[in-house]
């Protein structure tokens, strides 16, 4: 399994991960409204946690919520309507709980590992095809 990646950079191990963890994002979400509007259509992965200022949580489940365009894009994540919502969605402990690793994240230089992104990749490869 890991030898197919092997010729991959970083990098593109990172698009790969997005790409199915976004799908599966949008996959369990889509039911449910925009977690910033309310709005029920397309939705995006939207991070509560900004991905490029807390790589750790890019692929946290509680810190990516189905989002439409309009808020994810045009308005920056729309988080004040999202810090509203989260909680009613995760609860208030698992909102404490992201709160918190967003908190350690900060503090912490952080490395992207290929054998992490392997198992992201393969994770949700195999929850996107149930």
């Amino acid at each position: 399994m890991i030898a197919k990646y092997k010729q991959k950079t970083i990098p593109q191990l990172k698009a790969i991960a997005a790409r199915h963890f976004h799908k599966f994002i949008r996959e369990r979400d889509k039911k449910k409204p925009c977690i910033s509007c309310g709005k029920y259509g397309a939705l995006q992965a939207g991070h509560y946690y900004s991905a490029g200022q807390y790589p750790s949580l890019r692929f946290s489940e509680l810190n990516v919520h189905g989002q439409c365009l309009q808020c994810n894009y045009f308005k920056h994540g729309n988080l004040i309507n999202y810090t509203h919502n989260i909680v009613d969605r995760i609860g208030a402990l698992e909102f404490g709980e992201l709160k918190l690793k967003a908190d350690l994240s900060k503090r912490d230089r952080f490395k992207w590992d290929r054998f992490f992104l392997i198992e992201i990749i393969e994770k949700y490869k195999e929850l996107n095809k149930k």
